[in-house]
């Protein structure tokens, strides 16, 4: 149980990465805040999956999208519990728009979700991290960050790849004070994610592009995830993890 004593926040929760990474955390021994947008039952099941391993879980809502939204879910998981380890999961291109049609509004709502939430987490979060001398942050990046993604999903590629650069300047900042920054990157998952916003034929393309031959499962980032948490990956900082059946060796 190596997070034995140590409380969580996952945002995305109930997405299949992120209800992975609740239940990777959770057979680790950590408790778990499980944040959800929309869906409140699928929010429910995860926190029962964490607590039937034997941890304490509780479900909270928000729309990151939105600031007030990303800052009353840090009041409250703090109040469920000092977080220890906090992973900003949520995020997705929300639709495929073309870049030539982009509109301000548009831009700003993805930006907000896959870019600002994590940075207003950070900030509310780290400093009782940094009281207490022991905390890691774990954003989930995505090869769009560095491949540019398509032509339709490039605020959310351009809003990963601020996210990266934000990861190596607050794993810089913080290294010292404690508190461990760091990425996990996943390559195409299968994902209601992906099902929904990528075409079959893509999925097939990219599945060819893998080395591997296969699409990742939500698993293999979950775990990958459960381990940067550890103190057996506490000489991690600053990374970024590329979980991607060796995409970037094509």
């Amino acid at each position: 149980m190596e997070l034995g004593g140590r409380t969580a926040l996952v945002t995305g929760g109930t997405s299949d990465i992120g209800a992975a990474i609740v239940r990777a955390l959770a057979r680790r021994g950590a408790s778990v805040a499980v944040h959800y947008h929309r869906n409140l039952t699928r929010a429910q099941d995860v926190a029962a999956d964490a607590q039937g391993l034997g941890v304490g879980a509780r479900v909270l809502q928000g729309d990151l999208a939105v600031a007030a939204d990303v800052y009353r879910l840090a009041e409250e998981a703090s109040a469920f519990a000092p977080i220890d380890i906090l992973i900003n999961n949520a995020g997705t291109p929300i639709q495929r728009i073309h870049w030539r049609e982009l509109e301000p509004a548009f831009i700003d709502r993805v930006f907000n979700l896959n870019y600002r939430a994590p940075l207003y987490l950070c900030q509310r979060l780290t400093p009782s991290m940094i009281e207490r001398g022991r905390g890691v942050v774990i954003n989930i990046l995505s090869t769009a960050s560095v491949l540019g993604g398509s032509d339709t999903v490039l605020p959310y590629s351009s809003a990963k790849g601020a996210l990266s650069t934000l990861t190596r300047g607050l794993g810089r900042a913080l290294a010292a004070q404690g508190v461990r920054v760091l990425a996990v990157s996943p390559g195409t998952i299968d994902t209601e994610f992906q099902r929904t916003l990528t075409s079959p034929e893509l999925m097939e393309r990219q599945r060819q592009a893998t080395p591997l031959g296969r699409i990742g499962r939500p698993e293999e980032i979950g775990e990958v995830v459960a381990f940067l948490a550890t103190d057996a990956a506490s000489f991690v900082v600053g990374e970024t993890v590329h979980v991607n059946g060796g995409l970037y060796m094509s």
